[in-house]
């Protein structure tokens, strides 16, 4: 079985994209489990089961969805490993800009959307510089020149990843996403890791503390000048 991992943030595209690239892998005959991983709410299995796809949805509420989505990794193998499944599609929804759902073994696939802005690659993190290849959506509502820079800064952050341009919509540039997902390595049987630690998010804030002074705050933390520390036992 393969583990493809996409990650993006939210709204840019990442469902739609899947969708035409499942359809083409079901044409193929490849049965897949797709499993969806959001915060608070998502309809998305509904489309997904439309082509007749095993759908699995995981709210992740508190937690970060991309902590979540590694924290049950495991339970979502073995439940596409029990449908027989040739690809298991993980969906996280990539929140905070600083996780990173990859792990060693798995296809690592970012959906980045053009419309937000030339420098939005330079502010993506582990889920655009650990991937193995970038889905670009959106390209049709820039100009030309626009495409060239939002690939640049891709490329200067991610210089050994692949660059595919797609549209949701239509589904054009999905069979190439489909057929980079088809090369993907089998997982083995050993031990899977992640590419990129987590990002050092653990302090009092993550646990339910509402004072807003520095003298209520315990754990890793970070002031406006840059300095980290961790305050704590």
């Amino acid at each position: 079985m393969k583990l493809i991992v996409v990650a993006g943030t939210p709204g840019s595209g990442k469902t739609a994209v899947l969708v035409h690239a499942l359809r083409i892998l079901g044409e193929a005959g490849k049965n897949c489990s797709v499993a969806k991983v959001d915060c608070l709410y998502t309809d998305d299995d509904k489309r997904f089961s439309k082509l007749g796809i095993p759908v699995m949805v995981g709210l992740s509420k508190d937690m970060c969805p991309d902590h979540f989505a590694i924290y049950n990794l495991n339970e979502m193998l073995e439940w596409a490993e029990e449908n027989q499944s040739d690809f298991l599609i993980l969906e996280t929804a990539g929140l905070c800009h600083r996780c990173a759902p990859y792990s060693q073994e798995c296809l690592g696939v970012c959906v980045a959307d053009a419309t937000a802005g030339p420098n939005t690659p330079l502010k993506l993190g582990p889920f655009l510089s650990t991937a193995d290849f970038v889905i670009v959506t959106k390209g049709d509502m820039i100009s030309q020149a626009e495409r060239e820079i939002f690939r640049e800064k891709i490329l200067e952050v991610n210089p050994k990843c692949a660059i595919i341009e797609a549209n949701g919509l239509s589904g054009q540039g999905c069979a190439a996403c489909s057929e980079a997902m088809m090369k993907a390595r089998d997982l083995s049987n050993g031990e899977d890791k992640l590419r990129h630690s987590a990002p050092l998010a653990i302090c009092t804030l993550c646990v339910g503390e509402t004072r807003i002074k520095k003298e209520f705050h315990r754990g890793v933390l970070r002031r406006i000048d840059g300095f980290q520390t961790y305050v704590g036992e």
